[in-house]
């Protein structure tokens, strides 16, 4: 009896989890499936290497351009896991390697050869499933999300999303987008203020809406915190009141 299992009869995919802030709102890269399965479903961009020889990082940015028109050099892509539940596909054995990238200020994404449409997608709608997802994607970006929100905590990742010069309260309002949640603005400072290095001031204040005049910061040197900006506790969010 052979019970080894044939790796021809396992098909690999890439999907990608790409995601920006658009108004001071998570959003998500979403494409529109040009064809079966799920065809008129939302979906991750991705799709399957090519062949034998093409590389996984390189079937994702390629993937990127196909489906969104996106040029995967202006991101990182890294790994965020593999998902291959049997039964995921109807198309046979399939296991995608999803990738992660969280970028500022990234264009609008245009539908390519696989895609019928492309757009950004409001994150909070994708996990609450107002926007249904074809496959396991709902699982893939619920772990890309919650990736991307404990970066924030542990590294100063959240400054990219400011302009050169910023105020704690722009700094607050990437922090409370990307974790969705709001945060008292005197912890917060305390805790910005407490890690050597994250933020440094940068010269004149500037005016706030309110009129009131508020520092000026840039990013400083450090980019793995410490101690770390940790999300508040469900309890102190007061949820489980």
């Amino acid at each position: 009896m052979n019970d080894r299992w044939e790796s021809s009869s396992v098909l690999l995919t890439v999907d990608l989890v790409i995601l920006t802030l658009r108004e001071e709102r998570l959003h998500l890269l979403l494409v529109e499936r040009g064809h079966q399965p799920h065809q008129g479903a939302f979906a991750l961009p991705g799709g399957f290497l090519r062949n034998r020889s093409e590389d996984i990082l390189a079937a994702a940015a390629r993937e990127l351009s196909e489906e969104a028109g996106l040029d995967a050099g202006m991101l990182h892509l890294e790994q965020l896991g593999a998902y291959g539940e049997p039964g995921r596909d109807p198309r046979g054995r399939v296991v995608s390697v999803a990738h992660l990238a969280i970028a500022p200020r990234l264009p609008e994404p245009v539908a390519g050869t696989d895609a019928a449409d492309a757009y950004w997608a409001p994150v909070d709608q994708v996990l609450d499933e107002s926007v249904p997802l074809a496959f396991d994607h709902l699982q893939i970006v619920t772990d890309g999300v919650e990736r991307a929100r404990a970066k924030l905590e542990s590294t100063a990742l959240a400054t990219a999303f400011c302009g050169l010069t910023f105020t704690l309260s722009e700094l607050q309002r990437v922090y409370e987008a990307v974790w969705s949640t709001s945060l008292d603005a005197r912890n917060f400072y305390r805790k910005v203020q407490g890690v050597s290095g994250f933020v440094i001031p940068a010269g004149p204040t500037r005016r706030t809406e309110g009129g009131r005049p508020a520092r000026l910061f840039r990013a400083g040197p450090t980019t793995v915190l410490y101690p770390p900006m940790v999300r508040p506790s469900r309890t102190e969010r007061g949820e489980d009141q």
